[in-house]
């Protein structure tokens, strides 16, 4: 499950965009003195920026990752926090010492529920509060529209579900699952809507998203994505874009003695 450092600069204004900022405002101020904040799958930080930009500029990071290179910009570009290099697959070995809440952007959709069930137990178990943000829902909508746009769509969240290394991913159904899974596991969990909105002065993004969408509708099975795609491209400074997402927050009920 690699990103290239391209794809995450140009999604990163999206994102910050996108997210809900009453949660992320919840989530920044669970963090006592002197706790650390473990970013799973950090990428090159972007959470730890878009906390930055809601004011919050003085909280400890540990960022976690398996690719070295993104960990790199990430300490280049924060250089008073950590990294560790390290694989989320490994629940148990999660660098959970100090820390006082783990967060994870656009991460869930590529997990399996196996995984956010072990997840949702070691951090019951250590009391730890959970903040993950822009899960995939499932929902595209372009404007202009295209008379392949739900086919596409529908392909593209069947090739989501697919095994992205470690099981058969959740893709546009992991927001609602980790709702399920923490609630059971002893957490109160609240949902926000956090689609990313893109006009024509994100051309580019757009180009790039709009190819992956396509490369993975082909793959499930559509028959006609290079046609989509090729109308779709024409289409960019006059196309805009509603792809949904969904961020949660999950607190640790305080177990009944």
């Amino acid at each position: 499950m690699g990103f290239a450092p391209d794809w995450l600069g140009l999604r990163e204004p999206a994102d910050h965009a996108a997210r809900d900022a009453e949660m992320l405002t919840q989530a920044a101020t669970l963090v006592a003195d002197g706790d650390v904040i473990l970013d799973l799958g950090s990428g090159t930080g972007s959470t730890a920026r878009a906390f930055a930009d809601q004011g919050f500029t003085s909280l400890n990071w540990r960022f976690f990752d398996n690719d070295p290179a993104l960990l790199a910009i990430a300490q280049d570009r924060h250089p008073t926090n950590e990294t560790r290099l390290g694989n989320v697959a490994e629940i148990d070995d999660l660098p959970l010492e100090g820390v006082g809440l783990v967060t994870a952007s656009a991460l869930l959709d590529l997990m399996p529920q196996s995984w956010i069930e072990a997840l949702a137990k070691r951090l019951a178990d250590a009391q730890i509060p959970f903040y993950a943000a822009l899960s995939y829902d499932g929902q595209m909508t372009w404007t202009p529209a295209h008379p392949q746009d739900s086919a596409i769509t529908t392909c593209f969240n069947t090739h989501q579900r697919s095994d992205k290394g470690i099981g058969a991913a959740l893709g546009p159904d992991a927001g609602e699952t980790a709702y399920r899974v923490l609630t059971s596991g002893g957490f109160d969990v609240a949902q926000a809507e956090s689609p990313w909105q893109l006009g024509p002065d994100q051309a580019d993004m757009q180009q790039l998203l709009l190819e992956g969408i396509a490369t993975a509708a082909q793959e499930a099975g559509h028959p006609s994505t290079v046609a989509w795609l090729a109308e779709r491209r024409e289409k960019i400074a006059r196309s805009t874009a509603t792809i949904g997402h969904t961020d949660i927050l999950a607190l640790p009920r305080r177990p009944q003695s």
